[in-house]
């Protein structure tokens, strides 16, 4: 079975100097829970993704 892949866009965005370290913390956290690399651009997209859900916005 083939994998689904969704189009990413690239964007620039400017946030803070700690949060730059929070999602290398997190990326770590999460490559020690799940044995698969993690970026800093895929902590932003989950974290995105748990706050849409949130919101009631399935994306």
């Amino acid at each position: 079975m083939e994998e689904e892949h969704e189009k990413l866009v690239k964007t620039s965005v400017y946030i803070e100097e700690e949060v730059i370290e929070a999602l290398k913390e997190t990326a770590k956290e999460l490559e020690q829970e799940t044995k698969m690399r993690w970026s800093k651009g895929a902590v932003i997209r989950l974290a995105l993704s748990d706050f849409f859900t949130r919101r009631g916005k399935i994306l």
